[in-house]
């Protein structure tokens, strides 16, 4: 067909289809590989992005393979090569028809899943994903069993693979319309409750949803007024618009190349029943000697015209690339940048004495050193100098015999003093409404015991568990006493 009823530059059309499909398989890998690799904070990955940019993945290497490998069209002058006589023809076909079987799926579980989001409320879980790998890659497997077994693909214009036309419409072209326009209809019903959420709320003045996006504690989900519901679809709509325009993107692809194929292949139909139809081109060519370029005009009325199927096989071509667009992020680039120069990091020699020369020049790894002898403090002196609210200076600065508090400042080991801010004691007056307030400790026994700590207060802030001489109430700023 290419090579009679349409222009030598179909040709130059159809390899810049097949390089922007190489493009396009970059993308994919790439997404895939930052989703396996790197961490999801970074890529925010989810297995109905990772499964539809695999299909696409598919899809891409129906145009790249034989781009590769460059195979012979040709079986003889005028039958051309099938499943069955090249094995590129059999790969090419195969990867097309099955990335275009899981595409439809994968945009039509999307769809499902966004559906069931916004208008019922329903939070998709394990069971769906479970559900969705099920249906997504069992009905494309089915699928291209079907279509190989009872249609076969050939090489019936350009360097790629299609399915012939014998049982084409029953094993693949109706039912990948079936779901085509269940995905519009599910994407359409969702955006239809989405306006209607939003005029409703429009006419909502309730003052009760002023306040706050969440229903409230004493309603459910299902009971939220329609301001409420308006800010919860928003919320969701801001985070799916990635995905809603996938869909309606492959979606538009996929309805768009199968009219186009099953137009073209009525046509061809047309032509066995009827070759009265072909009759004028076939005679132009008689008479021109077998030149096609002074019949193209007779031969625009037996085949789409070029434009429309170059669009086709471009956009089929383009879906990696809205794949990287729509569901890339700019922390993958430099979650790999992160990760590359890290692996260069742990591979780069660092020697023990450079190692060692780092941690001396690391202030935070110096001993704490007297300022008077240079030397490393002295552990049998007083351990806890570190700080002059140690509780062993505390505990020095008071005996329990002595009912005052007073104090003026505090000795170091180093020679410095420092005041102090809280000597003087405060009267605890209890507030009006307070129910509590601070209790003398209980009398003496006939025969005083020592007072047991229970804990060393030198290994905690707390204070000491003594209590003071009867009638000296517990100052409650003690605690602050330096």
């Amino acid at each position: 067909m290419t090579d009679y009823a349409y222009p030598d530059s179909f040709d130059t059309l159809g390899l810049a289809a097949e390089w922007v499909a190489v493009v396009s398989t970059v993308a994919t890998v790439f997404l895939l590989l930052s989703w396996a690799v790197l961490p999801v904070d970074k890529t925010y990955r989810h297995y109905l992005s990772i499964c539809l940019t695999t299909a696409v993945l598919f899809m891409n290497l129906g145009f790249v393979i034989p781009l590769a490998a460059k195979p012979e069209q040709c079986f003889d002058s005028i039958t051309p090569n099938s499943m069955h006589t090249s094995p590129v023809c059999a790969a090419s076909g195969v990867f097309l028809i099955l990335g275009g079987w899981a595409g439809v799926l994968w945009v039509f579980l999307r769809a499902l899943s966004l559906h069931l989001q916004i208008c019922w409320q329903v939070v998709v879980g394990r069971n769906f994903m479970w559900f969705s790998q099920a249906v997504g890659w069992g009905i494309p497997l089915l699928g291209i069993i079907l279509a190989i077994v009872f249609s076969g693909v050939s090489f019936r214009f350009g360097s790629t693979c299609h399915i012939n036309h014998t049982n084409s419409l029953a094993d693949l072209w109706i039912p990948l319309l079936i779901f085509s326009g269940l995905t519009i209809l599910i994407q359409f019903s969702t955006f239809g409750y989405c306006i209607k959420v939003y005029l409703a709320s429009l006419a909502d003045n309730s003052a009760s949803t002023e306040g706050s996006g969440m229903p409230s504690y004493t309603n459910s989900i299902r009971t939220m007024t329609p301001k409420q519901a308006y800010r919860r679809v928003r919320r969701v709509i801001a985070l799916q618009w990635r995905g809603i325009a996938i869909v309606l993107i492959i979606v538009a692809d996929v309805i768009f190349f199968s009219v186009v194929f099953v137009f073209q292949d009525n046509t061809v139909e047309a032509l066995k029943h009827d070759q009265s139809i072909a009759s004028a081109w076939v005679t132009c060519l008689f008479v021109n000697k077998g030149d096609k370029n002074p019949c193209l005009g007779e031969a625009k009325k037996l085949v789409v015209n070029m434009a429309t199927v170059g669009a086709v096989l471009l956009l089929l071509a383009m879906n990696g690339i809205w794949l990287v667009l729509l569901l890339g992020r700019w922390t993958m680039v430099t979650g790999w940048r992160d990760l590359f120069m890290e692996d260069r990091s742990k591979r780069e020699f660092v020697s023990v004495d450079a190692r060692l020369d780092d941690l001396k020049k690391d202030t935070r790894s110096y001993e704490m050193l007297s300022r008077d002898s240079g030397k490393m403090m002295d552990e049998s002196v007083t351990p806890y100098v570190v700080s002059p609210i140690s509780p062993a200076v505390r505990s020095s600065m008071r005996s329990p015999s002595s009912p005052t508090r007073e104090s003026t400042n505090v000795t170091f080991n180093d020679g410095r003093r420092t005041p102090d801010y809280f000597g003087q004691t405060v009267r605890y007056h209890a507030p009006a409404r307070s129910f509590s307030s601070p209790r003398p400790p209980p009398p003496a026994a006939t025969s005083p015991q020592p007072q047991t700590v229970t804990w060393d207060a030198r290994e905690t802030y707390a204070r000491p568990a003594q209590y003071p001489d009867e009638g000296d109430y517990v100052n409650p700023l003690g605690m602050n006493r330096i």
